[in-house]
């Protein structure tokens, strides 16, 4: 565990002597889309129909607007605190280029999401910026989802099948989904319709899991890794967005090597700690602004 005890405040939980937990690294490492950061330099985030903010305060983190039942049940597992990262680090800094980018991003954890709004949301993200992808998912939360209400504010959770089973092309198209809606529309159908199961593919093995992912609409190697990585708790995927693709390139591979290669590459030398590998490597060339020079 990474963290040595928790206890129920006012309004919230602490947790105490937290290790390996970094606010900015957690929420800006690409992982997910429903956080951000307030004028206290908190971290407010919608998931699993809750508003929750995150506080670091030396080494204990505050987690508002929940309790110790919640915590137990949901953000535990989401925030992945059962796992000790220091040994993660440890293993993956034998690489000595690697270790580099695990400083820099020490404080990575990853997110344990719901897979239907992982799903959504990462078909939402292919070939698109993060501003327009976190305005889309909030655009489909406030239509269809609960409305939860938190600090007077006023915030939506990302609806589920059910509520979107009667979306239309139209629907997604004004949420600002763009071409990306045709896919949402039918990844809907195929769900609804029980041609695929996402309990089903959870269960499977990492590279069944991989290919059963790719027969969403939409739905590429890069996603099908993300959806793998950020909700199923595959850490075998390892996704290769333009960031990992440069890291990869500038540290590891020929400048022109194809993305099933570097993905290839990647899962053969880091194994079962390849999608902690993508975090450290994908932050790192993100905030360097890494280039490639032919």
């Amino acid at each position: 565990m990474d963290y040595k005890s928790v206890e129920e405040i006012d309004n919230g939980v602490m947790l105490k002597g937290v290790k390996n937990f970094e606010l900015e690294h957690i929420f800006e490492c690409g992982q997910c889309f429903r956080w951000h950061k307030n004028e206290e330099g908190n971290y407010v985030g919608v998931a699993f129909e809750n508003v929750i903010e995150v506080e670091k305060q030396g080494k204990n983190v505050i987690l508002y607007n929940t309790n110790i039942k919640q915590f137990e049940e949901i953000w535990s597992d989401y925030f992945d605190l059962k796992r000790d990262y220091s040994k993660i680090k440890k293993e993956l800094s034998k690489d000595t280029i690697l270790k580099n980018a695990v400083e820099f991003g020490h404080g990575i954890r990853l997110l344990k999401q719901e897979p239907f709004e992982l799903l959504i949301s990462f078909i939402i993200s292919a070939n698109n910026r993060i501003p327009m992808i976190k305005r889309t998912i909030q655009n489909i939360s406030k239509r269809w989802g609960k409305e939860i209400h938190y600090k007077n504010q006023v915030y939506y959770a990302f609806p589920s099948l059910e509520n979107l089973k009667c979306a239309t092309l139209d629907d997604i198209k004004e949420c600002g989904a763009g071409f990306r809606a045709k896919y949402i529309i039918e990844t809907i159908h195929q769900l609804n319709n029980g041609e695929i199961d996402l309990s089903y593919i959870a269960n499977l093995d990492d590279d069944a899991c991989h290919n059963e992912l790719k027969k969403f609409s939409g739905v590429g190697p890069k996603v099908a890794d993300c959806i793998m990585l950020f909700s199923m708790a595959k850490y075998s995927a390892f996704p290769v967005d333009i960031w990992v693709k440069r890291a990869m390139q500038y540290f590891y591979l020929a400048p022109d090597v194809s993305l099933p290669k570097i993905r290839q590459f990647a899962r053969e030398k880091f194994g079962k700690l390849s999608g902690f590998a993508q975090q450290y490597l994908f932050y790192y060339a993100r905030e360097n602004n890494i280039q490639i020079t032919n």
